[in-house]
């Protein structure tokens, strides 16, 4: 068999995707809800491949297909995600020069530039489309504070599943007036993402829908962590440091796993330091983690985290005030020697100015916490001499026509 999923906790086997939603998306030993997927191809054989000088350019992740959980590839649903360029931006490392004496190499994956809804959230959508039309699943729900909303209700409606999406009241317009146009069903819950979530389990429960299993599914993950593929096929390594926004937290996940495959096969592979970013009207995991390094991070810390009730912050995509996934990712942020970092919401329209004067694009709001958190590393030192820095940015700005126009405006009153 090409896959299968393993229980982490007990090691009990499921035999592939049909079965694994036959069990409710559960160990049908433990009920652990974290699958982890195993291959039958050979690493090695990849490894060669990413570190060999006869490299194509792919088309999009599925360029990976022996190393996805699809067993025919006429099911394949894509519209060119996830083997975007990972370009770098001198001008980062300039300023990290002249501000900081800092030298370093600066690199920026855009997912502003996948060809589904210009998110990150496109890859994971194209693999649950593509899943669900292998296996025969026809509706489906999650609950959402808007990219991954977006992104399966398009690739989702490709594929010919009903998709039943719960987002929070702060969600943004534009997000919900993409996700109608193709057809899906948007619910505007009266409350914050923890009440869509309580919503969409109990629309899940009483139509016996398949719901998403969040930032632990395996579809997302196994989707995300091609990007360990991408360092390694387009920068011949993985960066020295990591640099991402985070709500629920998936990417750490996916990135944590796609290390432990390669490693296994190449001890020269070193993990990189993980720098996490929030905002500072919704900074739960900042919170929790300061508290730990204060303590020493006592045992049982990654279990202590503080709820933000119906956070603040204008970003809805980040609005994530219970992190239940700080458990997994803290431990991750740990190992890699990493941290997490805050940066002020209000100066976002600022970095997003900067980056469109000098590269001539719009990032969204999420993404320029990612660039935020660049800069605010720069000065609190967690970025050395040598290094190599990877920033992940979340999406581009079409779907937060107010954050535009507030760059926009920003950029007419300086000129």
């Amino acid at each position: 068999m090409k896959y299968q999923i393993r229980c982490p906790k007990c090691g009990a086997v499921v035999e592939g995707f049909a079965q694994w939603f036959d069990l409710g998306q559960a160990c049908p030993v433990c009920a652990c809800k974290q699958g982890e997927i195993c291959y039958a191809a050979s690493y090695k054989n990849l490894l060669a491949y990413l570190q060999s000088e006869d490299k194509k350019s792919p088309e999009s992740y599925w360029h990976y297909f022996d190393f996805l959980p699809l067993n025919d590839a006429a099911n394949i649903v894509s519209c060119g995600e996830g083997a975007i360029p990972i370009e770098e931006w001198a001008f980062l490392s300039d300023f990290a020069k002249a501000r900081y004496g800092i030298d370093c190499k600066v690199y920026v994956y855009r997912n502003d530039l996948n060809g589904g809804t210009h998110t990150f959230k496109d890859i994971a959508a194209s693999m649950a489309a593509s899943v669900f039309k292998e296996i025969g699943i026809k509706e489906y729900c999650v609950a959402s504070t808007g990219n991954t909303a977006t992104a399966y209700s398009k690739y989702l409606s490709m594929a010919g599943v009903h998709f039943t999406v719960f987002v929070p009241n702060d969600v943004c317009p534009d997000s919900v007036d993409e996700m109608r146009s193709y057809g899906q069903t948007v619910v505007i819950s009266q409350g914050n993402y923890a009440q869509a979530k309580q919503e969409a389990a109990a629309f899940s429960k009483e139509h016996k829908v398949p719901m998403s299993a969040g930032n632990i599914d395996p579809i997302r993950v196994e989707s995300k962590r091609t990007l360990v593929f991408e360092c390694m096929r387009q920068l011949g390594k993985m960066p020295d440091v990591y640099i991402q926004a985070v709500a629920g937290g998936t990417g750490p996940i996916a990135l944590d796993k796609g290390y432990r495959e390669l490693c296994r096969y190449d001890d020269t592979l070193t993990f990189p330091r993980m720098l996490l970013v929030q905002q500072d009207l919704c900074d739960p995991m900042v919170q929790a983690w300061e508290k730990a390094k204060a303590s020493g991070f006592p045992q049982g810390y990654e279990k202590d985290y503080p709820i933000i009730e119906n956070p603040a912050t204008k970003i809805s995509i980040l609005s994530t005030g219970n992190p239940g996934m700080y458990p997994i990712i803290a431990p991750i942020v740990r190992k890699s020697g990493g941290d997490f970092i805050r940066v002020c919401e209000d100066s976002l329209v600022n970095y997003a100015r900067m980056v469109r004067d000098e590269k001539h694009i719009y990032f969204g709001p999420a993404s320029m916490v990612c660039m935020a958190g660049f800069y605010q590393a720069l000065a609190e030192g967690k970025i050395q001499n040598g290094e190599s820095v990877l920033l992940n940015c979340g999406e581009g700005c079409g779907r937060n026509k107010a954050f535009k126009d507030a760059v926009d405006a920003d950029l007419q009153n300086r000129q």
